[in-house]
């Protein structure tokens, strides 16, 4: 079963009263272990496509599925524990917290959560991305790359099946980014998760299990290798 499903899904909006066709009956699988890129133009329908995969926005038209749940089912309660127990979020700009440390930025969704044991599974998860010793640093003491460990560090606190990237290495130089591709490919792997990201790296589709290539709010084509 997948862990994310977008069945024939549409997106409108309405802009200065004029509707606007974000996605056009998309539909996409994404398996456990799979590390699946997004590519397109900018206004392509990648993010619009994120934000459903992870039930920010809710479809015009179709079904999204996330881990065999029917996200149009649930109220705002049953959104909210679906997101924060199946989805992590890792986004461009880090989103991290500067007035915390490492520390407590990563195990910030357990605490709030009110799960035990926060500040061992922060380490863990920061050793998993080989930020071993760097939990009492502060965001500012950290490089982009360092920060975006963080990121995926946090996204996995919870051990989630889906991993929604949003153009993960935007704000990285080429060495880096290529650095943190293969962590998240690798992370895929062993957390056996299911990942998909918004990319436009040609290095991320080269990487990815699977490219999705959207045009005009529509999957123009999906490469498997």
């Amino acid at each position: 079963m997948a862990i994310v499903s977008l069945q024939t899904v549409s997106k409108d909006y309405l802009t200065d009263g004029q509707p606007v066709h974000a996605l056009d009956s998309v539909s996409l699988d994404v398996n456990r272990g799979e590390f699946v890129a997004l590519v397109g133009r900018s206004g392509c329908g990648k993010s619009t496509l994120l934000n459903l995969a992870g039930a920010m926005d809710f479809p015009t038209a179709g079904r999204v599925m996330i881990d065999g749940v029917d996200t149009s089912t649930l109220n705002d309660a049953g959104l909210t524990a679906l997101r924060r127990e199946k989805v992590g979020f890792i986004f461009q700009s880090f989103q991290l917290l500067h007035t915390l440390t490492v520390f407590e930025n990563v195990e910030l969704p357990l605490l709030l959560a009110g799960k035990p044991n926060a500040r061992a599974a922060a380490r863990e998860r920061l050793a998993s991305v080989e930020l071993d010793g760097l939990g009492d640093r502060y965001p500012h003491q950290l490089s982009g790359g360092q920060m975006q460990r963080v990121g995926i560090a946090r996204a996995l606190i919870q051990s989630p099946a889906l991993l929604l990237a949003d153009e993960p290495t935007g704000n990285l130089d080429t060495v880096t980014g290529a650095i943190i591709l293969e962590l998240l490919k690798r992370l895929t792997r062993e957390q056996n998760t299911a990942t998909l990201l918004a990319t436009h790296s040609a290095e991320a589709a080269a990487l990815a299990d699977a490219v999705v290539r959207l045009r005009d709010g529509k999957i123009e084509e999906i490469l498997r290798r």
